[in-house]
């Protein structure tokens, strides 16, 4: 096991290089240094004292042992794991946008703002809406705007009836929870046999009570929903609006368009499709478009342009009807600038290429196993982006599971697919290359998955005790407990010295 950064910590062993200064250090005056000296430490904080080479030594011996996506091929289905673009970084971190505080006059920001009303108008026209807002920090809080702007167009329209927002069994988790934060009751919709919404269900479902249809298209069952314009009827002719969940946006991008299919609103996932990082908790954004009937709900602030070219934030003044704000200024700019430079980088013509390829290597690898003996959770259907296997018969038989070969695969160099989601989809592995994998990964990816189930048939215990190379706290290869480790995780911190 990695010792603690304070394991390495020796008495008086500085690096004085970066050692921060004292506060209170440059005080002006006598009065000035009785002002701070309340808020001064009477200990030092507890800080370890390593060398700089210590230091450096510790936290790359940390980075090796991480799994992402500059390092490993990571098929993280219905995540869209790419690889992100480092000129992108680049581009954000340029002096005149990293530099900028977030309460300068608009008079110095026009080239900050500029970029992100192009971006506005370049994610409006990719899917299709008549307005865009950047200022959700998430995907899931631009679930919730979006949401949120359905409840304001009914309750706008004195329609308090509409209480109710159907979602397809395949959807995401948080789907449910973001229409249940506004206030809706929630109706689950089956799936059929092959994979799409139940049109019978649904036709049966909708009502003078349904505000809406959440849903993602491609589904997160790795196949589009054929029916989707008779979907759109359907609901459109009860009187509800649609959302489109952005998870798989990366699949159609430049090729079709959600507000083309009947879509009312939609948020998109940046990390997802437009290469910005993901993980890791954060930072996010979830820009939100909608239709023109919802364009007044619109979270804000937005960039507008003025008739002399000059832009500026459009706020509650400009704005009355909208749901207001989501975040301190103008939403998370570092993240959105870099979807703006991928986008300059890719123009129109690239995005279709990235759905081209990104739906070509998810067939190539599903046919690739199939033709090894794995089993597709819908045959007659062809892949997305991403598809689903399932391993129910190498349960049934050996008695391993999809988590056992997801473990196991950690062994091989890869980071395992998504396992047991969607839920109704027995032991599934749902699978997703993206287009930024090379044919050679894909190929060693199938090979590791055909060396796992001849373990399987041949020394199941071994599979069921991966990862095998893979060190854990307290030393040694053995599988951790998942619920223990969720539950009681171990966060070893040193004591604290006392005092301030």
């Amino acid at each position: 096991m990695e010792p603690l950064i304070f394991d390495w910590s020796r008495a008086q062993r500085r690096n004085r290089q970066h050692h921060p200064a004292t506060l209170g250090a440059d005080a002006s005056s006598p009065q000035d240094a009785a002002a701070l000296s309340p808020f001064l430490r009477r200990q030092p904080a507890p800080l370890p004292e390593v060398s700089e080479l210590e230091v450096v030594r510790h936290f790359t011996r940390l980075s090796q042992r991480n799994f992402s996506v500059d390092t490993h091929f990571y098929p993280l289905g219905s995540c869209t794991m790419k690889y992100n673009p480092k000129v992108c970084h680049t581009v954000a971190m340029l002096p005149g946008f990293l530099q900028r505080h977030p309460l300068e006059a608009v008079t110095t920001g026009q080239g900050v703002l500029a970029c992100l009303y192009e971006l506005q108008e370049m994610l409006g026209h990719l899917t299709g809406m008549a307005a865009v807002s950047l200022t959700p920090m998430a995907g899931a809080q631009g679930e919730f705007a979006g949401v949120a702007m359905i409840a304001a167009y009914h309750r706008t329209r004195g329609d308090a009836q509409r209480t109710e927002i159907l979602i397809p069994d395949a959807a995401h988790g948080t789907n449910p929870a973001s229409a249940a934060l506004c206030g809706f009751t929630v109706r689950e919709i089956p799936t059929d046999a092959n994979g799409d919404v139940n049109l019978v269900a649904l036709q049966a479902a909708v009502g003078p009570h349904t505000a809406g249809l959440m849903l993602t298209n491609p589904s997160t069952l790795g196949v589009f929903e054929r029916c989707i314009t008779r979907i759109a009827e359907i609901v459109h002719a009860a009187g509800g609006l649609l959302y489109y969940d952005g998870a798989n946006l990366n699949a159609i991008a430049g090729r079709i368009r959600p507000g083309d299919m009947g879509f009312d609103a939609i948020h998109i996932n940046v990390h997802k499709t437009f290469a910005t990082p993901h993980g890791g908790g954060g930072p996010g954004a979830g820009p939100v478009g909608v239709a023109e009937r919802l364009r007044p709900f619109l979270p804000v602030p937005m960039v507008g342009r003025e008739q002399d070219g000059t832009y500026r934030w459009l706020t509650v003044e400009d704005c009355p009807q909208t749901i207001g704000r989501l975040s301190a200024f103008g939403g998370n700019i570092g993240i959105l600038l870099r979807a703006y430079a991928y986008l300059r980088l890719t123009g129109a013509e690239g995005m279709r290429r990235v759905a081209d390829y990104a739906t070509l290597n998810a067939n190539y690898l599903m046919a690739c196993l199939v033709q090894a003996g794995f089993q597709t959770a819908f045959p007659a259907r062809r892949a997305s982006h991403e598809f689903i296997i399932t391993l129910k018969n190498e349960a049934q038989q050996y008695h391993v599971t999809a988590l056992d070969f997801a473990k196991r695969l950690l062994d091989f160099g890869f980071y395992a697919p998504t396992v047991y989601f969607p839920t109704l989809v027995p032991e599934c592995l749902l699978i997703e290359p993206t287009e930024t994998e090379s044919k050679e990964v894909l190929d060693r990816f199938v090979a590791a998955m055909v060396a796992i189930r001849q373990e399987a048939m041949t020394d199941p215990q071994w599979v069921r005790d991966a990862p095998h190379a893979i060190p854990v706290p307290g030393g040694g290869h053995s599988r951790l407990d998942d619920t223990l480790a969720a539950r009681k995780p171990d966060l070893r911190v040193p004591p604290l010295l006392g005092g301030r």
